[in-house]
């Protein structure tokens, strides 16, 4: 969004539901009745120019092109609150429509997509996180970062735009302010080992200084010398001393004031804002409890088949000392940062190499394995996956920071989740299937999203990708703790130090990680759940398929029915999943009766 009074003109438009026909009779043009797929379809439409229009930032973050690049969201209070309103009428819209009626129409995919992310927003609400914006794993101030390096610029017309761009950036950087003063006096805030991360982070940037601020990106990518001087005047007189200011009061009276706790329901309806957050994150109907003795028993489970590979592997019986000579493994260590960089790009090209084996619907799309940049080292943020565009490779974005307490067998499985066979793989193919709505381009759902990245773990064992013992040791230690430490530390009590060595025992991460892990807990609440909860329903319909297929199973063709649609809510995954073994298992009967 450019303007606010653009959005208050264009983005709340009535939406039209009626579909003309144009035939022409005696009596002129008559009106047609929409089907339920026209009403999908037109809510899809307007959703997607809602999110282009109030959130163009979306785009960037979802390799969906634009036609122009010289807007920015609306961070205040009152346009967040009519979005909310556009966002609730469109709700109800989507409700009337029958979605059975739809199953085997594209639309239906359309249509589980748009209600799981309409009732998520609104379901969300009462967690009121635009008045405790403050997050170090991918806030507006790393968020930011990314769109200016990718701001188009070559031409007279782009350099405008970019110019348009940034000079409201600094605004939006005060608004954070005035919105984190309303937050704490309503009592909402981050908590103060947060705030601490996004200082860090946001002090990083101010070092960096004018011309190498990730914000004059734009002008060392273009050589209009025009462009380079306003862009450095705009970086120097009005980004960098907004973000000073940012800093300052985060420091000061920000962090005076934010809460101690780590939990969620230190704020204002956090049990509440718990519950929402984990339903949006898993797309589950499965409440905290639930997700949390499941997530137990999972682990139990995880740690027998442990003690067994830990027996085979180095003839040990005891979780703990199994973890623990995998960890002190001196063959498991990396000696750089160019060493550890070198094997985790050696592991994704070989997992590149056996997809066809695996999956039908290898994508085109390449990958590359790109270091973070330095200003993001150490600041809390993980290895993640930025996806590409038809222009633009995907990019496995990984921390190099003290490579000498990184895993080898860590940084193989944090490859082949990142990258081949994990999210490249699977966003690559949702981007190039062309039976999708482009609506479905802007939305994520964590559950199906992680879980189909924690399943290409295994996957990748069972693919022969690892070279080293750690890898599937460690690999299976960790899951479903994540679907336990969260809602131990946000409902059940959890102390930190508790909530570290119940991570740290699993041998996935360093120690110098645990800090990192609990603050990416208290300020993302329900996201580490969302991991196993997706995987082990992949797993379990994967099973589903073995059993009603027998030996008509096939692995690829399986892979291709879970990732052709994207990231589609899990219980709609199951629906499509079954269905798509009826229609197998029909045509097999079919086969069998003629072959009789």
């Amino acid at each position: 969004m450019a303007h606010s009074a653009q959005l208050r003109l264009s983005a709340y438009a009535p939406v039209f539901f009626i579909l003309v026909i144009g035939c022409s009779t005696q009596t002129g043009y008559y009106t047609k009745k929409p089907t339920s797929s026209d009403v999908v379809n037109n809510v899809a439409d307007e959703y997607r120019l809602h999110v282009l229009r109030t959130n163009p930032e979306a785009a960037y973050f979802s390799g969906v092109e634009l036609e122009r690049h010289d807007g920015l969201r609306s961070n205040r209070l009152d346009d967040i609150a009519r979005s909310q309103t556009k966002v609730d009428s469109l709700l109800r819209v989507l409700r009337s429509v029958d979605g059975d009626s739809l199953l085997g129409d594209p639309a239906w995919i359309t249509y589980v997509y748009l209600l799981e992310e309409l009732e998520n927003q609104v379901g969300t609400r009462v967690c009121r996180t635009e008045l405790w914006n403050v997050n170090q794993m991918g806030g507006w101030q790393s968020g930011y970062v990314r769109i200016a390096q990718q701001q188009p610029v070559g031409t007279s017309e782009l350099r405008s735009q970019s110019l348009a761009r940034w000079s409201q950036f600094s605004d939006l950087i005060l608004r954070e302010i005035e919105n984190l003063k309303t937050g704490l006096a309503l009592g909402y805030s981050a908590p103060k080992t947060v705030v601490q991360r996004v200082v860090d982070q946001v002090e990083g940037l101010i070092q960096l200084g004018v011309e190498e601020s990730p914000f004059y990106s734009p002008a060392r990518r273009d050589d209009n010398n025009a462009f380079k001087v306003a862009t450095r005047e705009l970086v120097a007189k009005q980004i960098l001393p907004a973000l000073k200011q940012y800093r300052n009061y985060l420091a000061g009276p920000y962090m005076e004031g934010a809460r101690a706790e780590l939990s969620i329901t230190a704020n204002p309806n956090g049990a509440q804002c718990y519950e929402a957050s984990l339903r949006s994150y898993t797309t589950l109907d499965r409440p905290a409890k639930a997700v949390y003795d499941l997530g137990k028993r999972t682990v139990e489970a995880n740690r027998i088949t442990v003690i067994k590979l830990g027996e085979e592997t180095y003839g040990l019986s005891g979780f703990k000392q199994i973890l623990r000579q995998a960890k002190e493994d001196p063959q498991d260590r990396f000696s750089s940062k160019d060493e550890l960089l070198a094997f985790s790009r050696e592991s994704v090209e070989r997992a590149e190499k056996v997809m066809p084996k695996w999956i039908g619907l290898v994508p085109d799309q390449p990958v590359e394995v790109v270091p973070f940049e330095e200003h993001e080292e150490g600041t809390g943020r993980s290895a993640h996956y930025r996806p590409g565009s038809d222009e633009r490779p995907g990019e496995y974005r990984i921390p190099l920071h003290k490579p000498e307490e990184q895993s080898r067998g860590k940084a193989e499985s944090t490859a082949f989740h990142e990258a081949w066979p994990g999210h490249h793989l699977q966003m690559a193919v949702a981007k190039a299937s062309g039976t999708k709505h482009p609506v479905t381009d802007l939305i994520w759902f964590s559950g199906p999203g992680e879980g189909w990245a924690r399943y290409s773990e295994a996957l990748a064992e069972e693919m022969g990708l690892y070279t080293t013992k750690t890898g599937p040791i460690t690999r299976r230690a960790w899951p479903a703790r994540g679907m336990v430490v969260d809602p131990g530390v946000h409902l059940y009590g959890w102390t930190r130090e508790q909530a570290i060595e119940f991570m740290m025992e699993s041998g996935r991460f360093p120690e110098s990680m645990g800090d990192q892990l609990v603050d990416r807990i208290a300020i993302l609440p329900g996201q580490l759940t969302a991991y196993d909860s997706g995987g082990l329903e992949i797993i379990a319909l994967r099973q589903q398929a073995e059993r009603v297929l027998g030996d008509n199973f096939d692995i690829s063709e399986f892979h291709d029915r879970i990732l052709e649609n994207g990231s589609i809510p899990l219980p709609a995954l199951r629906v499509h999943i079954e269905r798509w073994l009826e229609r197998s298992t029909l045509h097999s009967d079919g086969i069998r009766k003629l072959g009789t």
